[in-house]
């Protein structure tokens, strides 16, 4: 078979041909384009690395910021509730003032009605005082025929009042 034999002639060229164009890819590839790629490959990990350390740092002074804040709202709520207490007990003291004062008026006002209350009173009585007196007088005068003296009859029913 003619396929055979010339199968040697063209075998030791193509070994050849072959170790050639593999020792050509593997000095292009393996000496100069994965050293390279492994250089880009660990500055990228390098730099994943950074940024990750970086995030890391950003949150642990963010949640820093966030315990700060904290404790000043905290002081600040702490204060606030303590003006609110003070405008509270000021408040308190302003009213009970304003209502002792009242009080004062109303207890003047009630002794001044009092007062006016006993005068009416009195005046009252001596009104029915007059009235008891002419008409005990007014009454005996009928009864009996007799006149009584105003003093007389004053007593009798200055008497009769006490007893009632």
């Amino acid at each position: 078979m003619p396929q055979i034999s010339q199968l040697a002639e063209f075998y030791s060229s193509q070994i050849l041909w072959t170790l050639v164009f593999f020792s050509i890819t593997f000095f292009l590839i393996g000496r100069g384009m994965v050293p390279k790629v492994m250089d880009t490959v660990q500055l990228r990990d390098r730099q994943i690395a950074d940024d990750l350390a970086a995030a890391q740092a950003a949150r642990d002074a963010a949640d820093e910021q966030e315990e700060a804040w904290k404790a000043r709202e905290a002081e600040n709520r702490s204060r606030a509730q303590g003006l609110i207490a003070e405008a509270k007990s000021k408040a308190a003291a302003e009213t009970e003032a304003k209502l002792a004062k009242a009080q004062e008026r109303l207890d003047a006002r009630l002794a001044e009605a009092e007062t006016t209350i006993e005068a009416a009173r009195a005046e009252a009585l001596a009104e029915l005082e007059d009235v008891a007196t002419e008409a005990s007088q007014d009454i005996v005068a009928r009864l009996t025929g007799a006149k009584v003296d105003k003093r007389s009859a004053r007593s009798a029913v200055k008497k009769a009042m006490t007893h009632a």
